[in-house]
């Protein structure tokens, strides 16, 4: 940030509602002082400009790696506007404090606002990942464990959110969480059939891969794209042969997902596959295909550095 820069409500005052970006990369890494400069007056703004500015900010982040408007993401979590408050949780999506695990579970119970509650409940999935890892303290993960199952298991609650809630706790590989995979699998509710699909790709337990593999027959695509996902998860090479079988499959969708599995899982046969694919006449499977293959190619580097 410069030295003197320039005032911060000289950027935003109230009637400049299309902000270029060239100002709002001003915003990274405020001070303290200059956050509270920040807010006194974005809050006077009304929720449409708020909303266009931290949209804004989220898509600038995204770009380039070297803004950081995470100051400003977690004071919106307390912003009177739900959209708002769903574009700065998703602006925190790759911060992995733990500072943000109580607010996330508050917003999650709590917030007006389903959108809003289902947003929390797929950013808090992240921690879960970390905790599966023993990266987060045992009394931080079983809080969001908690709310999460319990979050699942009330049908009071919009499925919506259940079903995020779902998605967000499957990397934990114990007993409840495999459990309620399955019910929401066999739920008659094809949406949570579909989170469950998804879930057990990130459980990464190979118990699930016969009924993946059954899945790839679906006549949902969305259910075949989840399944050939989850097979890639998972890394089985047994998948292999049947990720071929619907390598033509009618919906584009699939095709990139089985293309993206093979990748993922490797071996002798998918890259064989994979090389094959790199003649086809379609330019988007070649351009994927490719980039399975660079991902093996990455993936397997330093295991032949150990050998």
């Amino acid at each position: 940030m410069d030295k003197n820069p320039k005032p911060l409500n000289e950027s935003f005052s109230k009637a400049s509602i299309d902000l270029p970006g060239t100002k709002l990369t001003e915003l990274s890494n405020l001070s303290i002082e200059e956050l509270d400069l920040f807010y006194k007056t974005f809050a006077i703004m009304d929720d449409n400009q708020r909303s266009k500015i931290i949209s804004k900010l989220v898509e600038l982040a995204e770009n380039n790696i070297e803004l950081n408007f995470d100051s400003i993401f977690k004071l919106c979590l307390n912003d009177s506007d739900a959209e708002v408050r769903s574009q700065a949780i998703e602006g925190l999506w790759e911060n992995e404090e733990t500072s943000l695990i109580t607010p996330l579970l508050k917003m999650l119970n709590n917030d007006a606002s389903d959108k809003v509650r289902a947003i929390a409940a797929i950013a808090l999935g992240r921690f879960v990942v970390l905790g599966e890892h023993g990266k987060l303290r045992a009394n931080q993960l079983d809080r969001i464990r908690d709310v999460l199952l319990k979050i699942i298991r009330d049908p009071s609650i919009i499925d919506e959110v259940r079903r995020r809630a779902l998605e967000a706790i499957s990397s934990l590989s114990i007993p409840e969480v495999k459990s309620e995979i399955l019910s929401a699998y066999n739920d008659q509710n094809p949406r949570f059939k579909v989170s469950s699909i998804y879930a057990m790709g990130k459980n990464c337990d190979p118990e699930w891969i016969p009924l993946l593999l059954i899945e790839l027959k679906n006549s949902d695509p969305e259910i075949r794209f989840e399944a050939a996902t989850a097979l890639g998860e998972l890394g089985d090479e047994s998948a292999v042969p049947q990720l071929i079988d619907i390598i033509s499959d009618s919906d584009s969708e699939v095709r990139m997902a089985v293309i993206q599995a093979l990748g993922k899982i490797g071996g002798t046969k998918a890259k064989e596959y994979l090389q094959n694919l790199l003649s086809s006449r379609d330019a988007a499977i070649r351009d994927i295909a490719r980039q399975s293959l660079e991902e093996l190619r990455t993936t397997e580097a330093p295991l032949s550095l150990q050998l």
